[in-house]
């Protein structure tokens, strides 16, 4: 069994973040299984070092401890690349030069479980109006044709485990269904790889057997079946927790300034005490558990 907590160096760890790590930390402590730590570090204009100090820091303040080496995602950035041209090799890749300004104008854009999907506006460029476009340094991103790749695929299920989890706990079998999901980006233009694509091979590089993570990545959980069925990856079991919540009923989230571990620190919070706290869903006044 390994399991894996991977931030992004964007803030310091709050709450929501010191949970989650604690539950995939004690998955595996006392099973002979192995924690890892990953750091999800290639968005360029919003990763910093201090960051990722930090949250070494917080983590070892908490008595967290991970097991193997740091993975840094900015280390494995010619893995990326090499995923992305067997998929071009495929012909399940297209380039798209489209703004988000542009998606959000167009009336045509469907829409989806989490809002609109891309439109396909490039998907229809010819091959030589693409390579011109390129050539010329025009920005652009890297979209799966997910209906070619879907049929391509064929049908797909992912494992589930249930939450709260306890030894012995069956499994569900979920039929994934990607295509709802639309031509999501696998090539960002301002980072060399999406979310979907280096946490699926991350993952796997890593023997990840079991990741655990917010319910809010069930969908992506398609998409990443997906990509493991077509890059011939093995699928690890899903664990999906509900997210915390603040007093509004909003989840947790660095960029509305959530309790950071940091500043518990600073105030002289024990981390023992506040450890054992969340491992029994005891959260800090105004926090508490959304629905899974």
């Amino acid at each position: 069994m390994v399991t894996r907590f991977a931030p992004s160096p964007t803030g310091r760890l709050h709450v929501g973040h010191a949970w989650s790590a604690l539950l995939a930390h004690d998955m595996v402590r006392g099973r002979g299984g192995a924690f890892r730590l990953r750091i999800e570090d290639i968005d360029g204009t919003r990763s910093r070092p201090e960051h990722v100090a930090g949250i070494v820091e917080d983590l070892r303040w908490l008595g967290i401890a991970w097991d193997g080496d740091i993975v840094f995602q900015s280390a494995r950035l010619d893995r990326y690349e090499a995923a992305l041209e067997q998929l071009r090799a495929l012909d399940l890749l297209y380039p798209c030069f489209c703004t988000r300004a542009d998606i959000a104008a167009s009336a045509m854009a469907p829409h989806g479980p989490e809002g609109p999907l891309y439109p396909g506006t490039c998907k229809a460029l010819a091959e030589a109006d693409r390579t011109r476009r390129i050539a010329g340094g025009e920005p652009h991103a890297w979209r799966i044709d997910m209906a070619r790749s879907a049929v391509r695929a064929g049908p797909l299920t992912w494992q589930a485990l249930p939450f709260p989890w306890e030894d012995g706990a069956a499994m569900d079998r979920v039929r994934a269904n990607p295509i709802q999901a639309g031509d999501v980006v696998l090539a960002r233009k301002d980072a060399p790889a999406s979310y979907h694509l280096s946490c699926t091979l991350d993952d796997a590089a890593m023997g990840v057997t079991h990741v655990l993570r917010g319910d809010d990545l069930i969908g992506p959980t398609d998409i990443h079946r997906l990509i493991q069925a077509l890059l011939d990856l093995p699928s690890p079991i899903y664990l999906h927790h509900p997210l915390l919540t603040g007093p509004d009923g909003r989840r947790l989230a660095k960029r509305d300034g959530s309790i950071a571990l940091a500043d518990l620190r600073a105030e002289g919070a024990d981390p023992r005490r506040l450890a054992d706290d969340l491992r029994h869903a005891r959260f800090p006044i105004g926090i508490s558990l959304g629905r899974a």
